[in-house]
């Protein structure tokens, strides 16, 4: 156990989840408890970095009593970043162009500067993997899972998931009130680029008609026999939940659009592939167009996507994600004071543990055929695009 005094920092990964204080308020109180100083990095990395561009500095001491006046609904204190790969820092060169520089090894040195012995890390799946690059160089460091469509793997539940699981259920009772007044078929796209756990939950809590996930490939003619069947002169209306990363089976569903952007990807350079390609293509509410277009050719009744895509970020945090980020918060510096290093809080309830980030890296938590909300789902009659026999 350590018991001697320790500075600590505590950092906030890209994208924005309700709640973020929680965890900082958690951190801020264990780390008193201890003694310890704590101090937060300004808008990722940035305050490290680039500390010329904050007058007041980029690190700010999260003190007790900044910590207990912090609002768990407003943004996060410690600001956001864009990017957080220190890897890969984009920069114009004397040519005017954009170049990659790798900043990990001057991290690094201005953290042993400031005398931060630890750092706590608040990311997402794709920052476990940087965390993990970092910690492999000489960061000590225990990462808190954050992610809003719940993906992280060797953890049941992600910081924010909750939070955007309420707020996505309650724009899904709207779309289904505004698709019965007007007596169509509501598509709404929800985020869920290669886990469904968000579409699927919500879908359920929401009493949809279909929910297209990514882990089940969906036959839009099943889709459309369904809705056909429970759509009835008193029931003139539908609910289509669709995860961004739904697949549409070949000859069910595809379309020149997604073809085409498939070429496309594939002509550009790698770094401007996958989840870096958004400022290049936008993918934000293809997939409620392209199905709500495929059902429309495939029933004689109206349809009309909706997409909440980001705006699902925004709002409140639930009740839950404030104790779970105070939680996550404190159980990361009694992690850094019994000797943790390297590591990721995982959320197996009832208990938090800690796991080797190597277990938690290059893997995506997917939903298994066999999971219960999948039986649930099927029981109550909602379609999951499964292929007819």
């Amino acid at each position: 156990m350590t018991t001697g005094k320790r500075r600590i920092g505590v950092m906030v990964g890209a994208g924005f989840v309700p709640g973020m204080n929680a965890v900082i308020k958690g951190a801020a109180q264990a780390a008193n408890q201890l003694g310890w100083e704590l101090v937060g990095i300004r808008d990722g990395f940035d305050g490290l970095l680039k500390p010329e561009d904050y007058p007041e500095g980029g690190l700010l001491p999260l003190t007790t009593m900044l910590a207990e006046n912090l609002d768990p609904n407003a943004g996060s204190v410690l600001g956001q970043s864009g990017h957080v790969d220190p890897f890969h820092v984009r920069k114009i060169n004397e040519d005017d162009m954009v170049e990659e520089y790798d900043q990990s090894d001057e991290l690094l040195q201005r953290l042993q500067d400031e005398k931060i012995d630890g750092l706590i890390s608040v990311v997402g799946r794709q920052g476990l993997t940087i965390f993990y690059k970092l910690h492999r160089k000489g960061l000590n460091t225990i990462c808190i899972p954050r992610a809003i469509e719940n993906d992280i793997a060797a953890t049941l539940v992600s910081f924010g998931f909750n939070s955007v699981l309420g707020f996505t259920i309650e724009m899904l009772d709207k779309a289904r009130q505004a698709a019965r007044a007007a007596r169509k078929i509501a598509v709404v796209e929800v985020l869920g680029e290669q886990a469904g756990w968000l579409a699927l939950q919500a879908g359920l809590a929401a009493g949809a008609d279909a929910i297209l996930i990514p882990e089940i490939p969906s036959d839009m003619r099943s889709v459309a026999a369904r809705l056909r069947e429970k759509m009835t002169a008193r029931r003139s209306h539908g609910l289509v939940v669709v995860a961004q990363g739904a697949k549409l089976l070949a000859g069910s569903g595809s379309d020149s659009k997604s073809a085409a952007a498939d070429t496309l990807k594939a002509s550009l350079s790698p770094l401007a592939t996958g989840e870096n390609s958004g400022f290049v293509i936008q993918q934000s509410g293809h997939a409620a167009e392209n199905v709500a277009t495929r059902l429309q050719l495939l029933i004689a009744e109206e349809t009309f996507p909706m997409v909440l895509g980001p705006w699902s970020r925004g709002g409140a945090a639930t009740a839950v994600d404030r104790q779970l980020g105070v939680v996550f918060g404190a159980a990361a510096v009694s992690g850094l004071s019994s000797g943790e290093n390297g590591s990721m809080l995982a959320y197996l309830p009832p208990a938090v543990d800690f796991v080797p980030l190597a277990q938690a890296i290059n893997k995506t938590r997917t939903i298994a055929m066999d999971n219960e909300f999948i039986g649930v789902a099927e029981s109550l009659g909602i379609c999951l695009g499964r292929k007819s026999a």
